[in-house]
């Protein structure tokens, strides 16, 4: 019988064929990998490129910052350090009104966090020094916008505020003119929102806020008094601050919510807003420019109850010591609540030309001055508060006079901007004093 055939060979061969392929098909699927692992990489690195190009990095100061960086600053920034301090929101923070606020608040050992949008009426870079200046105070701003309604909720989830001075708005009488949807999206709609997430909040805070002299309008009596009529307003600006007045009635009314509003007249001062006469006055008559120099339709002198910033802050504290807590608890009313409004002003009405006088005088410059009728823009022809009633209730008393105020000023302007001022040549000006 004849012995079967030796395989043996065979099958050694088969398995070594069958091991080379799987080595091969080894090799091939990891080449494939590292390909396919270094286009993904590729891939990657091209789209962080294309996403850093277009969303730069948040800065330190940006609202959507949401990590545990950036709450530690805002509870540091709003804890106070004084027994029984306030803990206050200030909106506008970065603006002439609220930076000067801000700082007495952290001063006197309040927690104070700033809240602005940093928008462009003005130079942005004004609003940016303020900004430096408030965080070498340890004063942090929160960057965003007062109808982001999710971001200023989540600033009450983080600090329970007991105060809120509200002073973002959108300013100038007459750019509304230009842009009036500015004035109603900030002015009204924005305080709305304030007031909604103020509502809703446990405890509720208790709210002092920026209305405006411009709300007595047309008004003719004088000294203008909180019980005169503001029904007449002669521009958007001021119809917008009247109907802030009446929106905070609304609010304190049906929710509980504790609301003082505070009447400015013509604040100046260091750091003020260069839309205001006093600043760009200062501008051009240093730059040799004609300044327009308003006189009423009858051939009157425009004159403005002009307050020193210094007197203002002192209001605005005095406002907020003796604002009373908000009566409601989450949304609902549990009693009734504080509601006031205030002048703000100096008491003391100057006539245009006199400012420019004594800018003269400041400057050692003589202006080259353009008379012309006031335009119908929305501008009044005169102002001056009654403040009796901010004496009565927080000793409100303004102690700034008009020479003395722009002198702190003019020294402010000329080391803000590195202006040297020339030597004062001869009597060609009126008393500056």
């Amino acid at each position: 019988m004849a012995s079967p055939p030796d395989t043996s060979k065979t099958i050694k061969l088969d398995r070594y064929n069958s091991y080379l392929r799987r080595l091969n098909s080894n090799k091939l699927l990891n080449a494939s990998s590292k390909v396919f692992f270094r286009a993904t990489f590729l891939v990657a690195l091209i789209l962080i490129f294309l996403f850093t190009l277009n969303y730069p990095p948040l800065s330190t100061t940006d609202t959507n910052s949401s990590g545990a960086s950036w709450e530690k600053q805002v509870r540091l920034s709003s804890t106070p350090r004084r027994s029984n301090g306030m803990s206050v929101l200030v909106t506008g923070a970065a603006g002439f009104i609220g930076a000067h606020c801000s700082l007495a608040l952290k001063k006197r050992g309040d927690g104070v966090l700033g809240f602005d949008n940093f928008n462009s009426y003005y130079d942005p870079s004004l609003k940016r020094a303020r900004q430096d200046l408030l965080s070498k105070h340890q004063i942090f701003i929160v960057e965003g916008d007062l109808n982001d309604a999710p971001l200023l909720t989540k600033l009450f989830d983080v600090v329970s505020f007991t105060h809120i001075l509200h002073l973002a708005a959108q300013a100038g009488v007459r750019y509304a003119m230009q842009n009036p949807q500015s004035y109603v999206a900030s002015n009204i709609a924005g305080f709305v929102n304030l007031l909604e997430v103020s509502k809703n909040a446990n405890p509720q805070p208790s709210i002092v806020w920026a209305s405006s002299s411009s709300v007595y309008g047309l008004n003719t009596e004088n000294p203008f008094s909180e019980l005169h009529r503001t029904d007449q307003p002669a521009s958007l600006y001021a119809a917008t601050k009247k109907a802030g007045e009446e929106i905070a009635h609304t609010y304190n009314h049906i929710y509980g919510l504790s609301l003082t509003g505070l009447r400015f007249f013509t604040v100046y001062g260091p750091w003020g807003r260069p839309d205001m006469a006093y600043f760009f006055f200062t501008k051009d008559i240093l730059q040799g420019k004609t300044i327009d120099v308003y006189q009423t339709q009858e051939d009157k002198e425009v004159a403005r109850d002009f307050t020193y910033i210094d007197d203002v802050v002192k209001g605005c504290l005095g406002a907020l010591d003796t604002a009373e807590k908000s009566t409601g608890s989450g949304g609902k009313k549990r009693g009734p609540a504080q509601l006031r409004v205030y002048n703000l002003g100096n008491t003391s009405p100057v006539p245009v030309g006199k400012l420019v006088a004594i800018l003269e005088g400041l400057l050692h410059v003589r202006a080259k001055k353009h008379v012309i009728k006031m335009p119908r823009n929305g501008d009044v022809p005169y102002t001056h508060a009654n403040v009796s009633l901010a004496h009565r209730d927080f000793g409100y008393k303004p102690t700034t006079d008009l020479a003395t105020g722009l002198r702190k000023f003019v020294k402010w302007y000329v080391g803000y901007y590195g202006i040297q001022l020339g030597a004062k040549k001869g009597n060609h000006v009126g008393n500056s004093s």
